[in-house]
């Protein structure tokens, strides 16, 4: 193998023109926009560490009916990052008919300095490095997607690299078998026998480096996509020399977040409504909650004023509905509080009754009844 130091930036699954279904059309935008800007960021910290180039490990785009817009301000963002960027189809925008790749916005948009790993031929992506593609043909290749590469392959003195894309067996929380799990066994054989230096897989959207070899791994997206990546987006700095080092860098401005607390009363309503507060870049924070409890009247209206108040703020700022359990039950100062009477005691009787069963419709109307007697 050449002595020859070799820096690169290890890249995957930008999913560009993604869509989130809990985002208004304003953060909508700002989130489109963002996973297009921080391509320039990527670029800006290849050349902080004297990266040669950068690979994206699949999954570039989100799918293929993408318009003009989205494809030519994602194309010019690479441009303008100026070093050798390769790109893998993974199974978002796989080769193949109506593949996004043959299409005439992206032949015309597509700069000099990408280039498209569309073969499992190799690239020569720096003097003395090869790079070993291994595209998605369809969305459902019915096999390992990645190691059949390495069939054709013989040692050589050159840096290897192998971009792929799927799912390490081991990483499946679900466990399940398939025939479309990369075979890790047969990765590190490759590591260990001289076929490859480097492994660049994509698919998982985490960062996670091999114990074993340190150079089978996964970079992580660049922003993140969902409540199952805690961490906002990052990318891998691959050092070469004298063997494998790879190092995680952040990147990403959005963050998905999941807040949980148990609350039972006003001061517990007051510090969820410190956990809020102190979330940064509120703007680009998507957060789902986790509510447990029982709760007053007056102290429900207080939660309710505090989620009215941080929704403005965040991104987005919705509930995990299913991990929700909070209930209503009125107490004596709810009662008090409002001087109800006659017909009035009634249907607030009534309506406690039904919301300490779970009705939240009730709920609802009791804590609308407690605004309103509230500030009457």
């Amino acid at each position: 193998m050449t002595t020859r130091p070799v820096t690169f930036v290890h890249s995957s699954d930008w999913q560009l023109g993604m869509t989130r279904h809990y985002l208004a059309d304003e953060a909508q935008a700002r989130f489109t926009g963002d996973r297009i800007h921080t391509i320039h960021t990527i670029g800006e910290v290849a050349k902080r560490e004297g990266a040669e180039f950068i690979v994206v490990a699949g999954d570039v785009f989100e799918h293929a009916n993408l318009p003009a817009r989205d494809i030519g301000r994602a194309c010019e963002a690479m441009g303008e990052v100026g070093l050798p960027i390769f790109l893998l189809p993974g199974n978002h925008d796989p080769l193949g008919p109506g593949s996004l790749w043959h299409s005439e916005e992206m032949k015309r948009a597509l700069p000099k300095n990408v280039t498209l790993l569309d073969s499992t031929d190799p690239v020569e992506a720096a003097p003395g490095v090869e790079i070993i593609g291994v595209p998605w043909l369809s969305k459902n290749p019915g096999k390992d997607p990645v190691t059949g590469a390495l069939n054709d392959l013989a040692p050589t003195d050159k840096i290897r690299i192998l971009v792929g894309h799927g799912m390490l067996k081991e990483l499946d929380p679900s466990s399940q078998s398939s025939t479309e799990y990369v075979d890790s066994a047969a990765l590190r054989a490759a590591i260990h026998d001289g076929l490859v230096t480097y492994v660049a897989l994509g698919d998982r959207h985490i960062c996670w480096i091999d114990d074993e070899t340190g150079a089978i791994n996964y970079s992580g997206t660049h922003e993140t996509t969902s409540f199952r990546e805690p961490d906002r987006g990052t990318v891998l700095v691959v050092k070469v020399v004298d063997g494998v080092t790879a190092t995680k860098h952040e990147v990403g401005t959005w963050l998905h977040t999941t807040v949980e607390r148990n609350i039972d009363s006003s001061d517990d309503v007051q510090l969820l409504a410190e956990d809020l507060a102190s979330i940064r870049s509120k703007d680009r924070t998507i957060v789902q909650t986790i509510l447990t409890g029982s709760l007053s009247i007056a102290a429900a209206a207080e939660l309710d004023t505090v989620l009215e108040n941080s929704e403005h703020l965040l991104a987005s700022l919705g509930q995990w509905e299913r991990h929700t359990d909070l209930t209503i039950v009125p107490d004596e100062a709810d009662a008090d509080s409002l001087g109800l009477t006659g017909f009035a005691a009634d249907a607030f009787a009534e309506l406690s009754e039904r919301a300490q069963s779970g009705d939240t419709v009730a709920a609802d109307a009791l804590k609308l009844l407690y605004r309103i007697g509230a500030n009457a």
